[in-house]
């Protein structure tokens, strides 16, 4: 079993926005199908794998994450989410690494005691847009369309990336995507 995670911020508001990079990703994983509300989550299980998307804010995530793994203790997590320290479009695969001042990732180590996961990262940051903006306020804004265009092949990619890590695993995603 796989606990696959999208974080981001509930709400219209932030739809379209970097911070909600990780929700994109598990639209596409999710390909249409209705989600349910269950763990302060929007929430899609199948027979070996569950997509959430924690409707708390980013700041609180981690609370979700751990409510679903009470009934889940043995599902692999894979945390998705935005991350300014990579340019616009990249994607990194990691496990078991820090925070790096993500207080969503952040509030996931808090709440599930440790780091000892999967982390798919999706680059946002673009300095022809971000300029002086702190990126508490950049990652808040929504893509602009170049930016959306650019954005498409990563999500397709990080959808990629998750499937190749239920299928063949960590490793495999990582030599395939981490170039």
């Amino acid at each position: 079993m796989h606990l696959i995670v999208g974080l981001g911020n509930p709400g219209k508001e932030y739809e379209g926005t970097r911070h909600n990079a990780g929700f994109m990703v598990l639209d596409l994983l999710a390909g249409g199908q209705e989600w349910d509300s269950k763990y302060d989550a929007q929430f899609l299980k199948t027979e070996d794998v569950i997509l959430a998307k924690p409707q708390k804010f980013m700041n609180l995530s981690g609370e979700s994450v751990a409510q679903i793994l009470k009934f889940y203790p043995a599902a692999t997590l894979v945390v998705i989410h935005d991350e300014l320290d990579l340019p616009l479009g990249a994607m990194r695969i990691q496990h078991g690494v820090s925070a790096a001042g993500h207080n969503g990732v952040q509030s996931v180590m808090d709440n599930v005691g440790g780091k000892d996961f999967i982390r798919i990262r999706i680059g946002v940051s673009n300095p022809e847009t971000r300029g002086e903006l702190p990126g508490d306020a950049y990652v808040l804004q929504k893509f602009t369309d170049r930016e959306s265009d650019m954005m498409k092949e990563t999500m397709v990619s990080a959808r990629k990336a998750v499937e190749i890590i239920l299928t063949e695993g960590l490793e495999a995603a990582q030599s395939k995507f981490n170039g």
